[in-house]
Protein backbone atom coordinates (compact mmCIF):
# COMPACT_ATOMS: atom_id res chain seq x y z
CA UNK A 1 0.00 0.00 0.00
CA UNK A 2 1.26 3.45 -0.79
CA UNK A 3 1.21 6.39 1.59
CA UNK A 4 -1.61 8.22 -0.22
CA UNK A 5 -3.83 5.14 0.03
CA UNK A 6 -3.06 4.72 3.73
CA UNK A 7 -3.67 8.42 4.40
CA UNK A 8 -7.00 8.13 2.59
CA UNK A 9 -8.01 5.22 4.81
CA UNK A 10 -7.11 7.16 7.94
CA UNK A 11 -9.14 10.20 6.86
CA UNK A 12 -12.10 7.99 6.03
CA UNK A 13 -11.92 6.43 9.51
CA UNK A 14 -11.80 9.93 11.02
CA UNK A 15 -14.77 10.88 8.86
CA UNK A 16 -16.70 7.82 10.04
CA UNK A 17 -16.13 8.84 13.67
CA UNK A 18 -17.20 12.40 12.85
CA UNK A 19 -20.51 11.39 11.26
CA UNK A 20 -21.26 8.99 14.12
CA UNK A 21 -20.81 11.87 16.56
CA UNK A 22 -23.32 13.81 14.46
CA UNK A 23 -25.79 11.01 15.19
CA UNK A 24 -25.61 9.26 11.83
CA UNK A 25 -25.60 5.47 11.63
CA UNK A 26 -22.77 4.24 9.43
CA UNK A 27 -23.97 1.70 6.85
CA UNK A 28 -20.96 1.18 4.63
CA UNK A 29 -17.40 2.35 3.98
CA UNK A 30 -15.70 2.33 0.60
CA UNK A 31 -18.67 1.02 -1.33
CA UNK A 32 -17.52 0.04 -4.81
CA UNK A 33 -19.73 -0.09 -7.85
CA UNK A 34 -18.83 -0.60 -11.48
CA UNK A 35 -18.76 3.13 -12.17
CA UNK A 36 -17.33 4.54 -8.94
CA UNK A 37 -16.74 4.38 -5.22
CA UNK A 38 -18.52 6.04 -2.31
CA UNK A 39 -16.36 6.77 0.71
CA UNK A 40 -19.09 6.55 3.37
CA UNK A 41 -22.76 5.66 3.35
CA UNK A 42 -24.76 6.56 6.44
CA UNK A 43 -28.30 7.03 7.61
CA UNK A 44 -29.45 10.35 9.03
CA UNK A 45 -32.93 9.58 10.29
CA UNK A 46 -34.77 8.21 7.26
CA UNK A 47 -32.31 9.72 4.79
CA UNK A 48 -29.51 7.72 3.16
CA UNK A 49 -26.43 9.94 3.02
CA UNK A 50 -23.62 9.37 0.52
CA UNK A 51 -20.51 11.10 1.82
CA UNK A 52 -17.45 12.04 -0.21
CA UNK A 53 -14.38 12.54 2.00
CA UNK A 54 -11.68 14.96 0.88
CA UNK A 55 -8.43 15.61 2.72
CA UNK A 56 -6.42 18.73 1.97
CA UNK A 57 -4.28 19.04 5.12
CA UNK A 58 -2.07 21.77 3.65
CA UNK A 59 -4.78 23.39 1.55
CA UNK A 60 -7.28 26.14 2.04
CA UNK A 61 -10.80 25.46 3.25
CA UNK A 62 -12.96 24.61 0.26
CA UNK A 63 -10.19 23.10 -1.87
CA UNK A 64 -11.55 19.59 -1.30
CA UNK A 65 -15.10 20.63 -2.14
CA UNK A 66 -13.86 22.19 -5.39
CA UNK A 67 -12.23 18.84 -6.27
CA UNK A 68 -15.64 17.18 -6.57
CA UNK A 69 -16.02 17.85 -10.28
CA UNK A 70 -19.04 17.24 -12.49
CA UNK A 71 -17.52 13.93 -13.59
CA UNK A 72 -16.94 12.88 -9.95
CA UNK A 73 -20.54 13.81 -9.07
CA UNK A 74 -21.79 11.72 -12.01
CA UNK A 75 -19.77 8.69 -10.85
CA UNK A 76 -21.01 9.14 -7.27
CA UNK A 77 -24.62 9.28 -8.47
CA UNK A 78 -24.17 6.07 -10.47
CA UNK A 79 -22.58 4.29 -7.51
CA UNK A 80 -25.36 5.55 -5.22
CA UNK A 81 -27.98 4.31 -7.66
CA UNK A 82 -26.31 0.88 -7.68
CA UNK A 83 -26.28 0.82 -3.86
CA UNK A 84 -29.94 1.83 -3.58
CA UNK A 85 -30.95 -0.79 -6.16
CA UNK A 86 -28.93 -3.53 -4.48
CA UNK A 87 -30.42 -2.75 -1.05
CA UNK A 88 -33.99 -2.32 -2.31
CA UNK A 89 -34.03 1.33 -1.28
CA UNK A 90 -34.87 2.97 -4.62
CA UNK A 91 -37.57 5.14 -3.05
CA UNK A 92 -35.60 6.14 0.07
CA UNK A 93 -34.79 9.82 0.49
CA UNK A 94 -31.11 10.43 -0.04
CA UNK A 95 -28.56 13.20 -0.33
CA UNK A 96 -24.89 13.75 -1.16
CA UNK A 97 -22.62 15.40 1.41
CA UNK A 98 -18.94 16.33 1.36
CA UNK A 99 -16.72 16.12 4.42
CA UNK A 100 -13.44 17.99 4.02
CA UNK A 101 -10.37 17.96 6.23
CA UNK A 102 -8.06 20.95 5.80
CA UNK A 103 -5.57 22.87 7.88
CA UNK A 104 -8.49 25.07 8.95
CA UNK A 105 -10.28 22.04 10.40
CA UNK A 106 -13.31 20.04 9.34
CA UNK A 107 -15.87 21.40 6.91
CA UNK A 108 -19.11 19.46 6.45
CA UNK A 109 -21.41 20.36 3.59
CA UNK A 110 -24.88 18.78 3.56
CA UNK A 111 -26.71 18.53 0.24
CA UNK A 112 -23.52 19.42 -1.58
CA UNK A 113 -24.99 18.51 -4.96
Amino acid sequence: MNNAYQAGLLYELRAARYVRRRGYRLLNMRYRARDGEIDLIARDGDTIVFIEVKARPAGKLGAGVAAVTADKRRRLRHAADAYLSRKGLRDAPCRFDILEFSRAGIFYMENAF
